[in-house]
């Protein structure tokens, strides 16, 4: 070997121990991140039991768990004996207006929600020649999920989003309030609605029933055939949860068998007292067809009570034709007479919780927003009506049919049990709003996932706290088939919440149910802070979260 080699080798040696040396030195120095949460309770929502740990922030994503010592960050937040957990997946809202209206979702982010999922009954799009339907006070200029989406992003949310396409909202586009069956080419017309706002973003097909079902359910089959093939889901919002219920499941069921796709329960429960205790009877149609193979599951909201418009109890053939003609029917006093001695009126107002039961929450005028708080019974007495049906159907006139109200109706112990079964989610069936609500809200806007963790999980043991994220975070993001969202993993989105496990809690009622959440002291949403030491930040970091089947 001569001279000359020796000295390039010895001069290879002294770079490559430099090399090592350095990367020594680099591997050694504390790693800057942009949010560091420090020495909490790690629950990372796939139901394992929580463990003590360090969650590291980068860019918007989780860059590291565990113990990390020498980890630096722009924000350190010391969470000792907090639970640091995935930020919550509400799996059914109506977000969809309020969201435009304030995008700071407060009731939602307070409570640690970082998710909202849209589109039950009547979705955001498509609106192709529509002019009608719940705005809350917003105007939309869109007509398409890509339309909604981008002014979602424009104005700015404090939360995430996800939307589903309403089968309803697609009859209504092509039919009108029409309750005939669909010509082939109107199915045709459907299924190219839902075909593009799949492929717009949509997430899957979410039906809205009046009791014991579709009308047409061959319609309901092809939509959901169009859905299964851009990878989506189907979402079933039954309208009986009582007398009629297991017709409308085993529909559901249908669905899964014959169009081959994830099929989801909106809020499973079973209402009106005669039918309580029998909810085990759904439990185990579902958990047979589990068995067969079928991907079904649920969610529920964690009261025993229920909201949404009055006209739910109404007979269908009185609401037939739209609102507009609803409102023109109650004013004839033939047509209330009529509709005071039907049938159905009289099963679905005793299924909703008969006149003890049923609750003004929101007015339609301003004349009657004194009863608002009130029950039926409780304002019949105060008009001094003999007949609570009478003031039922008088204030239903006056108002254009728009009261919508809590129904007291379902029993303690079968909210507990549906709560157990491993697949039911926790959902809310409320809206992102402020203090600012009309009327008198259903207090779960406010408080579904605070109620869980305070009352079912801490004060009476229904679930521990690693199962209760579970059906907050992992499954409903299984449900939805997100692939970086629902557990605290490296890689995932940043969406976190952090909280003491000893406040956490609701601080409203039925009565008084416009109050925010306790306990929840941190919410990252995208890897931003939206609450800091239990305030909101002002930040609008969300984003819409667009279906498998988008095409740019």
């Amino acid at each position: 070997m001569n001279a000359k080699t020796m000295r390039l080798i010895a001069a290879v040696s002294v770079v490559a121990i430099g090399l090592a040396t350095l990367g020594a030195w680099l591997a050694a120095q504390p790693a800057s991140y942009d949010v560091l949460i420090r020495s909490g309770h790690i629950v990372d929502g796939t139901g394992n039991p929580w463990f003590a740990g360090d969650v590291a922030i980068r860019n918007g994503r989780i860059a590291a768990v565990g113990r990390l010592p020498n980890a630096t960050a722009g924000r350190t937040i010391e969470a000792p004996g907090l639970i640091v957990a995935p930020g919550f997946i509400d799996l059914h809202t109506h977000s969809d207006m309020p969201l435009l209206a304030d995008g700071m979702a407060q009731s939602k982010v307070r409570q640690g929600v970082t998710l909202d999922v849209l589109g039950e009954s009547s979705s955001v799009a498509p609106r192709d020649g529509l002019t009608d339907g719940p705005t809350e006070g917003v105007k939309p200029d869109w007509t398409t999920f890509a339309g909604y989406f981008a002014r979602v992003e424009r104005q700015g949310i404090a939360m995430n989003v996800i939307s589903h396409v309403s089968a309803e909202q697609v009859r209504r586009v092509v039919m009108g309030y029409e309750s005939r069956a669909a010509t082939p080419a109107e199915i045709d017309r459907m299924k190219t609605l839902v075909s593009r706002s799949m492929q717009e973003g949509a997430w899957g097909l979410v039906t809205r029933f009046e009791s014991g079902g579709p009308d047409h359910p061959e319609e309901i089959i092809e939509l959901a055939k169009v859905v299964a093939a851009h990878g989506g889901n189907y979402t079933s919002h039954i309208g009986s949860e009582g007398f009629e219920q297991e017709k409308e499941i085993r529909f559901a069921i249908r669905v899964a068998e014959e169009a081959k796709l994830p099929v989801h329960i909106f809020h499973l429960k079973i209402r009106a007292k005669d039918n309580w205790g029998t909810v085990g009877k759904y439990i185990r149609m579902i958990d047979d067809a589990r068995s067969r193979g079928l991907d079904v599951t649920a969610n529920q909201y964690p009261y025993t009570a229920m909201n949404h418009g009055w006209s739910a109890f109404f007979p269908v053939w009185a609401r037939e034709g739209g609102p507009a003609k609803f409102a023109e029917r109650l004013k004839d006093p033939a047509i209330r007479e009529r509709i005071k001695k039907d049938k159905d009126f009289n099963t679905w107002a005793k299924e909703h919780g008969w006149w003890e039961g049923i609750v003004m929450g929101r007015a339609g005028s301003e004349q009657n927003r004194r009863y608002e708080g009130m029950r039926v019974s409780e304002i019949a007495k105060r008009r001094s009506d003999a007949d609570p049906a009478d003031t039922c159907l008088t204030l239903m006139a006056e108002d254009g049919g728009r009261i919508s109200g809590m129904f007291h109706t379902m029993s303690e112990d079968d909210v507990r049990l549906v709560m157990r079964q491993p697949w039911v989610s926790i959902a809310s069936d409320g809206s992102a709003i402020n203090l600012d609500a009309p009327g008198v809200p259903h207090p779960r806007n406010y408080s579904t996932n605070v109620r869980v963790l305070g009352y079912y999980v801490r004060d009476q043991h229904v679930l521990t706290i690693e199962d209760a994220i579970r059906k907050m975070t992992s499954l409903p993001a299984e449900i939805l088939g997100l692939r970086d969202r629902g557990q605290i993993r490296e890689g995932f989105a940043a969406d976190l919440a952090v909280f003491d496990p000893a406040t956490v809690g609701e601080t409203n009622s039925f009565e008084k149910p416009k109050s925010y959440a306790k306990g929840v002291q941190y919410v990252l949403v995208n890897g931003v802070l939206v609450i800091d030491k239990s305030e909101p930040t002002g930040a609008k970091p969300g984003k819409a979260i667009l279906g498998r089947g988008y095409k740019h």
